[in-house]
């Protein structure tokens, strides 16, 4: 191996956490307080959207505290699959898009849910 660099996983598992957190976050609060509007955009009812944003406000408060970080995990990987099927099914959303976020950024995130369902969040935490 090139670089040993296995002793920083745990600052590794921390920033990938972070990071997710901070995406859905930020993906999140437009659903909680504009679950109406978004209902129209998207095709689905309000009470569905304000639960996904729930979903994803509560599960990033626990990716980025380290706290109950593979359920967290699961529940956005499972949300990922959701917005991937919606994407490619419901709106021919192209995998990338010039105009519009394609679904590739819905699969890295996935992806990412799924290492830390799979591997844990790492020692850095509330545990």
């Amino acid at each position: 191996m090139l670089f040993e660099l296995n002793q920083y996983s745990d600052i590794a598992f921390l920033i990938l956490r972070l990071a997710i957190a901070a995406i859905f976050i930020y993906h999140a609060l437009p659903k909680l307080k504009g679950a109406k509007i978004m209902s129209q955009e998207m095709g689905m009812p309000a009470g569905m959207i304000f639960m996904l944003g729930g979903i994803e406000l509560l599960s990033s408060a626990g990716l980025a505290l380290g706290v109950y970080t593979q359920l967290a995990s699961a529940l956005l990987a499972f949300v990922m699959i959701g917005a991937i099927y919606f994407k490619m099914v419901k709106w021919h959303v192209p995998f990338g898009a010039m105009d519009k976020t394609g679904w590739e950024f819905d699969l890295i995130l996935l992806a990412a849910s799924i290492f830390i369902l799979v591997n844990g969040g790492g020692a850095i935490g509330i545990q």
